[in-house]
């Protein structure tokens, strides 16, 4: 029979100590690269795994200064394609989006826009591009000039008009978007 005790002395002190700054380490290197990438993991947001879309704030997402999102949309979200975007945001959210300021790239091509429409009191921003996104392939939305919020986490919910000969308006995903303090 083991004896757990003589076992637990046999260990020595320095590699206790060792191991546990490595994962004092480990645990400190997440957090600061999820920080620095903005779309980190999520726990308990209430939205669906599969419904969690990335994106990246390239200013770090200070609050009250100037941003620029980069809100992504992969392929698989976009199997039918799309012709517009709709993007609402919560009530709380205080920041200031620049509407002429506003790009959609398809791969590393950026699509023609048509407009571009901000309405402040129902709180959604409407895309509208020229020629629709065709199927199966992935889109980023980049959204510069935003003046930021307060601090907090803002959930961001993506719809898309599908360009086809039904016109119909899907649920793509959502981000959750994080203003921090620093």
């Amino acid at each position: 029979m083991i004896n757990h005790r003589k076992l637990i002395n046999m260990i020595p002190r320095n590699f206790l100590l060792g191991a546990s700054l490595s994962i004092l380490g480990l645990i400190f290197s997440t957090t600061a690269a999820k920080a620095d990438a903005n779309g980190g993991m999520t726990i308990f947001s209430g939205v669906d795994r599969k419904d969690n879309l990335n994106y990246h704030l390239d200013f770090g997402g200070n609050p009250y200064q100037n941003d620029r999102y980069k809100l992504y949309i992969p392929s698989k979200k976009l199997a039918q394609g799309a012709i517009r975007f709709f993007i609402s945001y919560p009530e709380y959210f205080n920041g200031v989006f620049d509407t002429k300021s506003v790009e959609v790239r398809s791969g590393d091509k950026s699509v023609p826009l048509k407009s571009v429409y901000w309405d402040k009191e129902s709180h959604y921003l409407e895309i509208d591009m020229e020629t629709p996104l065709e199927g199966n392939s992935e889109a980023t939305i980049v959204l510069s000039n935003v003046q930021n919020p307060n601090f907090g986490t803002y959930y961001f919910i993506c719809d898309a008009q599908i360009s086809g000969e039904v016109p119909l308006r899907i649920y793509l995903g959502t981000w959750i978007i994080s203003i921090d303090r620093n």
